[in-house]
């Protein structure tokens, strides 16, 4: 694809890495000025001027009512589960980043997983029923890769035991179901705004709540669950997001929507050129979805000439960086291994895309001379 280049601008363009993702940053000069407001005001955290503009501005834009921010994803999970209580048993999906399963365990909850669809890679609905137990309390389903899990039969079978419904909504940043938030289901909905995702604030999180109530809550919880300068009621925990974090986010969300339209076009045309790629198979649009493109990951088929680990080493040679998102599997970890529900005969189609998944590199500033060199590896084999 890139014979037309120069030898020497093609040899440069091979040399460079090109990794699965990079932050999207802003002018460095546009910062300048919240960081002297920062000085000149000399708050730094505990819930200062740039932290309640960035939950209000955050609540506008996403089209929630309620949101509360966090220092990052991972505490906004553990401070969820507090928030509502949740104990005994919750039926989650092996096939996320440890942090879903991670949050379960420092809350002293045993997960329970359930398989995966095999289209979406969510979990499917279907698997649920059957895993509950009398010492379930919770769901805790992921929107992997932003796609949207089937937040209706979810909440069918939650409502019929009486379950709390908790989305791991880390990759669902500005995505919409039905020309709304996908964030609006469940009991609560958790963000991360880490450094690799598609909104970030360097390191942060949110949990977005049903309402006001709830809000105060998990704002108690994340301040070591003190009320005022006398009283305390929770076992809280610090994870305020910081005033420097809050005002990177606002001056983020200035450029978000030109970083989602760029993350499209890049999608789309990796969808374009590698469509006819014998066993390579992208994951399919979802309907009545507006997608933000967060990861673009492809399964490597018995047909395609190599093997998913043999193309991974491929690509390393050629100095670009993708990743098996999601492998090993959350349930293949040591202190998971051990659970009833973690064996891979329980886990067949999550045990099989773990083996077949790379996520290729997708990020605003992506060339398309570096997608058509990411392309060429994947079709000179």
């Amino acid at each position: 694809m890139n014979a037309s280049l120069p030898a020497e601008a093609l040899s440069a363009l091979t040399q460079e890495t090109i990794y699965v993702t990079q932050p999207h940053l802003p002018p460095l000069d546009d910062f300048v000025p919240y960081l002297r407001e920062i000085w000149d005001r000399k708050i730094l955290t505990n819930g200062g001027p740039f932290h309640q503009r960035l939950e209000k501005a955050l609540e506008e834009y996403l089209g929630v009512d309620h949101l509360a921010l966090l220092s990052n994803g991972t505490l906004a999970l553990v401070t969820a589960l507090q928030a509502l209580r949740i104990t005994g048993e919750v039926i989650t999906t092996p096939y996320s980043f440890v942090a879903t399963g991670h949050s379960l365990l420092w809350n002293g909850i045993k997960p329970v997983f359930v398989d995966v669809d095999p289209v979406t890679l969510n979990m499917d609905p279907a698997k649920i029923e059957a895993a509950i137990t009398p010492q379930t309390t919770a769901i805790l389903p992921v929107h992997c890769y932003g796609y949207p899990c089937d937040t209706d039969a979810i909440q069918k079978i939650a409502d019929n035991y009486n379950l709390k419904v908790i989305y791991d909504a880390a990759h669902a940043f500005g995505v919409k179901t039905g020309g709304k938030s996908v964030l609006r289901h469940g009991d609560l909905s958790v963000l991360s705004f880490h450094a690799t995702k598609v909104f970030n604030t360097f390191e942060g999180g949110a949990i977005i709540c049903p309402d006001a109530k709830t809000k105060q809550r998990v704002d108690h919880l994340k301040n070591f669950g003190i009320v005022d300068e006398t009283t305390v009621v929770a076992p809280g925990i610090n994870g305020k997001m910081s005033e420097i974090n809050a005002a990177f986010g606002l001056l983020q969300l200035e450029h978000i929507d030109e970083a989602l339209a760029r993350r499209r076009d890049i999608s789309a045309r990796y969808c374009e050129l590698l469509g006819n790629v014998q066993g390579i198979h992208c994951l399919p649009a979802c309907e009545d979805t507006v997608s933000n493109h967060a990861y673009f990951p492809i399964l490597v088929g018995d047909k395609y000439p190599l093997s998913r680990d043999a193309l991974y080493e491929r690509f390393r040679e050629h100095n670009v960086i993708v990743r098996r998102y999601f492998y090993p599997l959350i349930s293949d970890f040591p202190m998971y291994r051990g659970l009833p529900t973690a064996h891979r005969a329980n886990l067949p189609i999550a045990s099989d895309a773990a083996q077949r998944v790379l996520c290729l590199p997708i990020f605003p500033t992506l060339s398309d001379a570096q997608m058509d060199r990411i392309v060429d590896i994947i079709t000179s084999c």
